[in-house]
């Protein structure tokens, strides 16, 4: 019997996909040939392997696709010519495609980043025309596909490219080929609000591309914005991010204030299943893995916060929608009440991670410039703004637990005072607490002139600034040398004088009034030795003198009824009567202008906002698209 001509064939242990096949013959099989046109319809029909072809892209290095790029240029040209065809379902392959392809290779460390990446996409001779060809195939896709996905690609593909071209001249194109109006078209027809959260991204990153240098053309845009639906759709996604950004904080250590009652008890002292119905406790992470997951926090998607403040800076509009927008659903919160709580958690990890103290940074410069917007400033002090905010309780010392809606003025001097308590270190940041302070300054000048009295433990601020006098002192040898440190002494002493000028005119009642006078006599020699460590006697614009006069007062007072009462010690309620008794003999000549500051300026912070762009670019780039 004459043996069998087919021969059974080995089973490969695992089947390769055809377009990763397709993939490796492209990148890793070199030689000169360009492909056939059939291995390129081929391509740009078969389902894309995303995985696949960013593994293979890892593995090549610079100089390697440097080699390669008479097969790049081909995939590039002729990926802009499928997406430009609007043919599906090639040119959705073709935007995937692109989307990894250009995440790969702008990522890769070149000696030359601009030129090197234009003589691997295009050549220098063909570069103009073919990328022009390239953003305007975009544009005309976000703007007109005939489908939202599709729209939706043609993002996640601009998105790459911006955000791995950020360092090179390639982002020139972005600013010649105005986005703007196919951006917010795709955002006013997308159906959900959290579409949003990919081109608003996107819209940060063109925004910020060299604006300090020229006048970018983006940043005007934002200026003459008026469409409210979107601004409200942008907000609302604003919203939903800084939610979920805050749910994995709680997710890693649940801080939710346990309400007192007889189950607590019990689980307290390990009875917890002598209670009816009481469900096992959650299992409690270890400290180090909470640390090494609060390390990576908060999660990419932050970078819609410099949108967020780059809107929030050019734009009275959308600061008035994103400050009193209501939730979407009743079960849902507010936007801006999102934001805050978020906030909160960024406060209190800033110490952690550069990145996490950058948008910590971004947050409260934001806040900033709402409040001086005066008539969002007396919104957020009024009744009318009352909302339950939650805050980050992740960390000692704890505040006072206030259940139910508050105003969102006391919302955020909780954040200030969390701000201060959080992030004491002999390496201060100055210029995290100079704005903390002149967020606290900007809101009490607000209650002063406008008369508001704000219920709130107002005690907690006034321990929370003397305390802060008190570690100045204790680490002046570190802390004279921090570039604008007396700038934030000045800032620290006369936001104290103000509220002590003032105090009568916001505080809700004579004890809080009382308490603040009460806790600067606590102070004792402190405010004394604090002058003599920083050598502030003759320094002009300190209200220094205006608090130790003060203290010194009382003082007196004090001294001369212990000697009347024969006794050296005074209980707490002796001494309040002595500082209610003092008012009358006591004059407060405070400087004038203390409730008085000047409006945010952006040229100011350059450095910081310059660090905060490269540090949203780098979350960017290692987004999931």
């Amino acid at each position: 019997m004459e043996p069998s001509p087919l021969t059974q064939q080995v089973r490969p242990e695992a089947f390769q996909q055809k377009v990763v096949q397709l993939y490796e013959d492209l990148f890793k099989n070199v030689d000169d040939a360009d492909k056939s046109e059939g291995f390129w319809r081929e391509l740009f029909l078969l389902r894309p392997d995303p995985s696949s072809l960013r593994r293979i892209l890892v593995d090549l290095t610079a100089d390697d696709l440097l080699d390669l790029q008479y097969r790049t240029h081909s995939l590039f040209s002729r990926a802009i010519d499928h997406i430009k065809a609007s043919n599906a379902p090639s040119d959705e392959i073709a935007l995937d495609t692109l989307t990894v392809f250009l995440g790969g290779v702008l990522t890769k460390k070149f000696t030359n980043p601009s030129s090197d990446v234009i003589a691997i996409l295009a050549g220098l001779d063909e570069i103009d025309a073919v990328f022009a060809d390239f953003v305007a195939a975009l544009d005309n896709v976000i703007r007109n596909g005939r489908s939202l996905e599709l729209r939706k690609k043609a993002v996640q593909t601009t998105l790459s490219v911006v955000a791995g071209a950020y360092q090179t001249g390639l982002l020139s194109y972005f600013t010649h080929r105005d986005l703007f109006p196919s951006l917010m078209k795709y955002i006013q027809e997308c159906t959900v609000s959290s579409n949003a959260e990919e081109p608003f991204t996107l819209l940060g990153l063109l925004v910020n591309y060299n604006k300090f240098e020229f006048q970018n053309p983006y940043r005007l845009r934002l200026d003459d914005f008026v469409n409210e639906k979107i601004i409200q759709k942008i907000v609302n996604c604003v919203g939903e991010v800084c939610a979920s950004s805050r749910d994995q904080y709680v997710a890693t250590q649940d801080d939710a204030p346990e309400s007192w009652g007889i189950g607590s008890t019990l689980t307290s002292i390990g009875l917890g299943v002598l209670v009816p119905g009481a469900r096992a406790a959650p299992q409690v992470m270890s400290p180090e893995a909470a640390k090494a997951i609060f390390m990576k926090l908060p999660k990419h998607s932050a970078a819609i916060l410099l949108a967020t403040y780059d809107f929030t800076n050019a734009n009275k509009l959308f600061c008035f929608n994103f400050a009193t927008q209501v939730a979407q659903k009743p079960s849902r919160e507010p936007p801006f009440s999102s934001f805050l709580s978020l906030t909160s958690y960024l406060l209190q990890h800033a110490h952690r991670h550069n990145r996490t103290a950058f948008y910590a940074y971004l947050n409260i410069i934001i806040i900033r410039i709402l409040l001086e917007d005066q008539i969002l400033c007396k919104r957020i002090c009024e009744d009318g703004s009352k909302t339950i905010v939650r805050l980050c309780r992740q960390r000692q010392p704890y505040l006072p637990v206030v259940s139910g809606e508050r105003v969102l003025a006391t919302v955020i001097l909780d954040l200030m005072i969390d701000c201060i308590n959080h992030n004491l270190r002999r390496r201060l940041d100055v210029e995290l607490y100079i704005i903390c302070l002149g967020i606290l300054q900007r809101l009490i000048s607000h209650l002063s002139r406008s008369r508001t009295r704000l219920l709130y433990h107002w005690s907690e601020l006034w321990r929370t600034l003397l305390s802060f006098i008190r570690f100045l002192t204790s680490y002046t040898d570190d802390l004279r040398k921090i570039s604008g440190i007396y700038t934030l002494l000045d800032s620290l002493i006369n936001l104290i004088a103000l509220s002590l000028s003032s105090g009568d005119a916001f505080l809700p009642g004579p004890s809080d009034y009382d308490d603040l006078f009460y806790k600067l006599v606590e102070t004792g020699d402190t405010l004394s030795t604090f002058r003599d460590a920083y050598e502030l006697e003759n320094r002009q614009g300190s209200s220094l003198p205006t608090l130790i006069n003060v203290s010194s007062h009382y003082h007196e007072l004090l001294q001369s009824s212990k000697e009347k009462a024969r006794n050296k010690h005074m209980s707490p309620k002796q001494v309040s009567e002595v500082i209610k008794n003092g008012y009358e003999t006591l004059s407060i000549k405070a400087k004038e202008g203390l409730d008085q500051w000047d409006r945010y300026r952006e040229a100011d912070f350059k450095p910081v906002l310059k660090k905060i762009a490269r540090v949203a670019v780098t979350d960017v780039r290692n987004l999931d698209h």
